[in-house]
C-alpha cells in the first residue's frame, strides 16, 4: 500500500517461543508491514535469551507495557526439567506469563473466538461464555520445596516487630517423603481484580459469575469471596440492578456443573489456576485452543495482549523437519488486532481502529468462507473447501485484507 495507516504510539512487541514464534514472524511480515507503519519496542523472550538475561528481559518488557501501554505478546515456554536440558539452561524459570501479570497486577480476559460454521461441543452453548482470570499470585508465584523426614512442616509469619504466627501443616515421620507448596495473594490484589470484573460485566451487559472453594480453604478462598461481595454491595449493586444483570457467587464445582448446562453469555470470575484451566477448556469446547482472545488489563489501564495457547511444540519439530504444519495463527493475529485497536483507542486514531476490525473480519470469513487449518477442518459444517498450510493461511487473510481495504 502507498499509503500505509499511521500509529502514533509505541507498541511494545513481545517475541516468544516454538512454532508460535515462526507465525508471529509471518504475522510481521505478511499481516503488520504492508499495512501500517508502527514503531515497535521489541523484548525476546524466546526461553534462552530469558535464561542467558536470568529473566531480566520479562521484567524490562513489563516495564515497557508500564511505560507505553499496550503490548502484544507471543506464546512462551515454561520450562519443566526436560526443556532444561532440551534448551541447556541454567534453571527451571518461572513463567513469563506469571511475572508479567503479577507486575502488571491485571485481570486476564480470554472470550472465544466465534465463527459461523464452526458450533460449540456443548450444545446448550448459544452465546460466548468470556472466562475473567485472576492474573496474581496463587501457584504463580509460589514457593515449593521437596522434603523427606522426620520434620515438620510450618507456615510461618514474622511480623516487622519480629513477632511470629506458626501454623502446622504436616508432621513427616521418618520414613515419609514429600512435597510442600506456599502460596499467597494480597487483599488489594483481590479487590482490583473484583472491580475489573464488575466494570467488565456491567460494560457488557452480561451477568457475572464467580467461584471459588471456600467450603474447603475457609480463609484463602473465603477471603476471595468476601470481598468480592464486598466490592459488589459496596460500589455496583445497584447498577448491576439497574442493567438487571446478576452477580452470582457459587463454589467451582458447582460452577462447572451449571457452565456446562448453560446457554453461556456471562463472564465467569476464576482464580488464577481456575482460570488457566477452565479457559482452555472453554476455547477447545468452541472450537480450538487457537480460537481465543486474551488481555490482560491493570488497573492502571495498561493492556497486554497475547496468544492464550501454548507454543505448539509437536509442530515446532515438524517445521524444523522441513514438514508441512497447518497451525492455526488466529489467536496470534487476534493479539495484534487487538493491541492495535487498543493503541488506536488511546491514541484517538479512529484509523487504527478500523484497520484493527478489517483485520479481524478478513480472518474470520477466511474461516467462515471455507478455508482453514487443520485444526478448524475436523470440525467445521460444512466441510472445509481446502486445509491450509500455516503459511498458506495467513497468505489467504493478508489477499482478504488487502480487498477489505
Amino acid at each position: 500500500m502507498s499509503n500505509k495507516y499511521k500509529v502514533k504510539t509505541t507498541l511494545v512487541e513481545i517475541d516468544g517461543d516454538e512454532m508460535t514464534r515462526i507465525i508471529w514472524q509471518m504475522i510481521k511480515e505478511k499481516l503488520i508491514p504492508p499495512f501500517i507503519d508502527v514503531k515497535l519496542e521489541y523484548y525476546d523472550l524466546h526461553v534462552k535469551h530469558r535464561d542467558d538475561t536470568n529473566d531480566k528481559v520479562t521484567v524490562d518488557a513489563a516495564n515497557a507495557i508500564k511505560k507505553y501501554k499496550v503490548g502484544v505478546k507471543c506464546a512462551t515456554i515454561t520450562p519443566d526439567n526436560a526443556r532444561v536440558k532440551e534448551y541447556n539452561l541454567k534453571e527451571a524459570w518461572k513463567s513469563p506469563n506469571g511475572t508479567l501479570r503479577a507486575m502488571l497486577d491485571g485481570t486476564v480476559f480470554r472470550a472465544p473466538i466465534l465463527v459461523s460454521n464452526v458450533k460449540p461441543n456443548v450444545r446448550t452453548w448459544k452465546h460466548p461464555i468470556i472466562i475473567a482470570r485472576h492474573a496474581y499470585g496463587d501457584v504463580y508465584k509460589n514457593a515449593e520445596l521437596s522434603v523427606k523426614g522426620p520434620g515438620k512442616a510450618e507456615i510461618v509469619f514474622t511480623d516487622s516487630n519480629g513477632k511470629e504466627e506458626r501454623k502446622l501443616i504436616q508432621e513427616f515421620k521418618a520414613s515419609d517423603s514429600g512435597i510442600l507448596q506456599g502460596m499467597h495473594n494480597l487483599d488489594s490484589s483481590i479487590r482490583s481484580f473484583a472491580s475489573s470484573c464488575m466494570t467488565y460485566a456491567l460494560d457488557q451487559k452480561i451477568d457475572l459469575w464467580f467461584s471459588t472453594k471456600d467450603t474447603i480453604s475457609k480463609i484463602y478462598d473465603a477471603r476471595f469471596r468476601n470481598i468480592f461481595q464486598e466490592v459488589y454491595e459496596q460500589n455496583f449493586k445497584a447498577d448491576f440492578e439497574k442493567n438487571k444483570i446478576e452477580y452470582f457467587f457459587t463454589l467451582i464445582d458447582d460452577a462447572v456443573a451449571r457452565v456446562m448446562k448453560s446457554e453461556g453469555g456471562f463472564l465467569w470470575a476464576c482464580k488464577n489456576y481456575d482460570g488457566d484451566v477452565m479457559s482452555d477448556m472453554l476455547a477447545s469446547s468452541y472450537g480450538s485452543l487457537a480460537m481465543m482472545t486474551s488481555v490482560l488489563v491493570s488497573p492502571n489501564g495498561d493492556f497486554e495482549y497475547e496468544a492464550a495457547h501454548g507454543t505448539v511444540q509437536k509442530h515446532y519439530y515438524k517445521h524444523l523437519k522441513g514438514e508441512k504444519t497447518s497451525t492455526n495463527s488466529m489467536a496470534s493475529i487476534f493479539a495484534w488486532s487487538g493491541a492495535l485497536k487498543k493503541r488506536g483507542e488511546l491514541d484517538h486514531t479512529p484509523d487504527i481502529v478500523t484497520f484493527a476490525e478489517k483485520l479481524e473480519r478478513s480472518a474470520l470469513s477466511t474461516i467462515e468462507s471455507g478455508y482453514m487449518t487443520g485444526d478448524m477442518a475436523v470440525i467445521a459444517e460444512p466441510a472445509a473447501k481446502k486445509v491450509l498450510s500455516t503459511e498458506e493461511f495467513i497468505d489467504a487473510i493478508s489477499a482478504r485484507l488487502r480487498d477489505n481495504l
